[in-house]
């Protein structure tokens, strides 16, 4: 069996942003051809393969990982940064749809996803400028407060997680918007902030440093499967490895038939200001959280650790995007922030959020040992390096049902060539409810 890609040439260098500005420097990696056997080959440098890599190398194994960019080029190094645990659902609705075993272990797992991502920068010292401060889930209207706010906040506090539910002038004072222009909110403990970049960096660092080979600026071409072993082909060189783990998420292409179509890449966009004066920063989430809102079509913002402003959202603009395409982004800022209304841009960038079909993260398995994990839905910074531990543990030998996510068939979206129709066709229909709810 033999399957080609279309990534057959590496990607360009990581693209101007806040986050490519600011980062810690990135480790050395190894030129490409310096490994020609492993005992698991890992596709993709982002936080699921970092962490896998990571934890598997811990474990004693031979770990490569084969990056067509270099670690942190995709959404791991241009996403919001924002530490969330726990998946998008609500803790019952998992424990009813997963049942009395799997339920509650997966809500558990996954809720630790925040402590894990703390005591990997605590452990390696990475130096990311994490803050754990809390995340603030705030809701743009009296129906989510109501639906989605009150029951997530008190299902994770009967769960032991100490979560405070937050009026409207509370959340007012905590985030620094003009009275009444969030219903309320939720508070959760276990979130915070970092420099996403410079987290992934520091995963490679530390999976380095247990061990594992990294490549960069080195494309897989193709895979086969020959004698039992998994051979990769990297244009000038070749790996055998036992096992392949696919973790490409929103980057994923034709390298395995079919995965491609099991997610929608969608875009996030973000900008960010120049550091604000003092007297508009300490009036700007003064207690360092990051926060998003309840939209369909949400908001999420926070500060960095130089004292820039931070939002984002979703947008149909890929790569490269201009001032022209911050139009809306900018009046977000000044709806939220008036006192930042005139703080002016200093960085845009874009990147790609992998959606599945049930808004959960997935595990596959290809082929007698081709592993796939991808799927976080825009919680990756928490969830990713938390699927990359489990990951870890069924490469290295447990057995599915011990594990504390679901491994399913790869479930591809209908008529997924046309998805970038059907982005623009939800997003004009989500729009319209996000209005209707807000307040």
């Amino acid at each position: 069996m033999r399957t080609s890609g279309m990534g057959v040439t590496s990607q360009a260098v990581l693209p101007a942003s806040l986050w490519a500005a600011t980062a810690a420097k990135a480790p050395t990696y190894a030129p490409s051809g310096s490994v020609s056997r492993a005992d698991v080959a890992v596709v993709g440098a982002g936080y699921t393969g970092l962490s896998t890599a990571l934890h598997l190398a811990k474990r004693g194994l031979n770990v490569l990982v084969i990056e067509a960019s270099e670690p942190g080029w995709g959404a791991s190094g241009r996403n919001g940064g924002q530490i969330i645990s726990g998946l998008k659902f609500e803790p019952d609705e998992l424990e009813r749809e997963f049942g009395d075993r799997l339920g509650p272990v997966m809500v558990s797992e996954m809720g630790s996803s925040g402590s894990l991502v703390r005591s990997l920068i605590e452990q390696y010292q990475i130096d990311c400028h994490a803050r754990f401060d809390g995340w603030i889930h705030a809701a743009h209207g009296d129906k989510p407060m109501r639906e989605i706010v009150g029951p997530r906040a008190s299902q994770w506090k009967s769960r032991g997680v100490s979560t405070r539910v937050l009026d409207s002038a509370e959340v007012a004072r905590m985030v620094g918007t003009p009275a009444g222009l969030y219903a309320g909110g939720w508070l959760d403990p276990r979130g915070g902030v970092l420099q996403p970049l410079s987290y992934a960096r520091g995963l490679a660092r530390a999976a380095i440093e247990e061990g594992a080979t990294i490549y960069a600026y080195t494309p897989v071409r193709s895979i086969s499967r020959s004698a039992g072993k998994w051979r990769l082909n990297l244009g000038s060189s070749e790996v055998i490895a036992d096992r392949v783990v696919l973790a490409t998420n929103a980057y994923t292409d034709d390298l395995w038939p079919g995965l491609k179509q099991t997610v929608v890449p969608v875009t996030s966009f973000q900008v960010a200001t120049y550091p604000l004066p003092e007297d508009v920063r300490n009036s700007v989430i003064p207690g360092g959280q990051g926060v998003t809102d309840t939209r369909r079509l949400l908001h999420y913002f926070r500060l960095d650790h130089e004292g820039r402003l931070v939002m984002g959202g979703r947008s149909p603009v890929d790569d490269n995007p201009t001032m022209d395409d911050a139009a809306a982004l900018t009046t977000t800022i000044a709806r939220t922030f008036p006192q930042a209304a005139s703080a002016p841009i200093q960085f845009l960038w874009s990147g790609k959020v992998a959606l599945t079909k049930d808004s959960l993260p997935h595990i596959h398995v290809l082929d007698d040992g081709l592993f796939a994990a991808l799927g976080c839905n825009g919680r990756g910074v928490a969830n990713c390096t938390m699927i990359g531990k489990v990951m870890s543990e069924f490469v290295a030998g447990a057995r599915a049902d011990d594990l504390p996510l679901p491994v399913t068939a790869p479930d591809p979206f209908k008529m997924h060539a046309f998805r970038k129709i059907g982005v623009i066709v939800a997003s004009q229909y989500y729009r319209l409810l996000d209005k209707l709810e807000s307040k």
